[in-house]
């Protein structure tokens, strides 16, 4: 599986008798995702292979449980929770993966084809087989898109998975771009990607405080107010509209959660940054014709209230939260 899905590879385990592994693909065009979880194992790409077949892919994995060492292009590394990994199929590898805690090791591998990435691969190759910190600037931002794909790509339409795709190479193009000192060599609608990729991340992360305005984001990002609301006039919606949506959608997800149920509405919407509960109880209503608490109550009692009956409330010109 894992020839047809990487790249052609031999894998051996010390636990090839009970062998339980896991390997979900994401098709996104061009690029594909697989989310992997797997006992320890050595996976090696031996000079033969390489000449046998290359499919001229990057590959950037991301580690979510347990460790991996490796040798590629000539250097050696020891890759740990958290940690992002460029290497290639164009040279060898010998790595190998073991758990920290008895558990599987788990991580997620992005398949890139090399042409794909719009800078110069001589000095992309250079970070090939060094770790990358994805807990900090882009690296992290990287790393919460690719954890939040993974789960979220059931419900994504066929022309959902192409763009996603697309944002998917500007990420790490970007990503790849700080590394090696050439921003100026990423394409405009590149930057332009990524720069929404890390206001769209910024807003989530912040969603609970109740300072969150169009003031903070651009200050964040390190441009003017008026600049962002260019960007998401592009999107159709304001600034503060998008918050309102986004914090909204978690609020109902709040509500919709049986392990909640005890909480009061009101401590529900001050989580996701409403400080006046008449304040929420008005947007919700706006948002799906219903109150707050009648919504709680028809889905904790069986009644849920579906999406198609929310847009129904709504008018059907009328999106859902987080649908521009």
């Amino acid at each position: 599986m894992t020839s047809h899905t990487l790249a052609p590879t031999e894998i051996t385990s010390d636990h090839a008798d009970d062998f339980r592994a896991c390997v979900r693909q994401l098709d996104l065009g061009a690029v594909q995702v697989s989310v992997l979880s797997y006992p320890s194992l050595r996976s090696r790409r031996t000079s033969a292979l390489v000449r046998r077949s290359d499919p001229e892919l990057y590959h950037l994995a991301l580690t979510l449980r347990g460790r991996q060492s490796i040798s590629h292009n000539r250097r050696d590394a020891l890759v740990g929770v958290g940690d992002l990994l460029l290497y290639d199929t164009t040279h060898p590898w010998d790595a190998s993966a073991f758990p920290d805690d008895g558990g599987p090791v788990e991580g997620i591998v992005v398949n890139v084809p090399r042409a794909a990435i719009p800078l110069p691969a001589v000095k992309v190759d250079r970070l090939l087989g060094a770790p990358l910190p994805g807990d900090s600037g882009m690296g992290a931002l990287l790393s919460q898109f690719l954890t939040r794909l993974a789960p979220e790509s059931d419900s994504c339409r066929p022309q959902d998975a192409i763009r996603l795709g697309g944002l998917t190479v500007d990420l790490i193009t970007a990503f790849l771009a700080h590394h090696t000192d050439t921003e100026d060599g990423v394409p405009p609608e590149s930057r332009h990607q990524a720069l929404m990729a890390g206001i769209h991340s910024f807003i989530e992360r912040n969603l609970g405080d109740p300072q969150l305005s169009p003031g903070a984001v651009a200050d964040s990002h390190h441009i003017s107010v008026r600049y962002l609301h260019k960007l998401f006039q592009a999107q159709g919606v304001t600034v503060a509209a998008w918050i309102r949506q986004r914090r909204l959608e978690g609020c109902r997800r709040d509500l919709a959660d049986l392990q909640l149920s005890d909480k009061p509405i009101g401590f529900l919407a001050a989580r996701w940054g409403f400080v006046h509960a008449s304040e929420f109880t008005r947007a919700f209503r706006g948002a799906y014709g219903i109150p707050p608490s009648t919504y709680r109550q028809e889905v904790l009692h069986g009644k849920r209230c579906t999406d198609r009956q929310l847009r129904a409330s709504r008018g059907p010109g009328d999106p859902m939260p987080g649908q521009q």
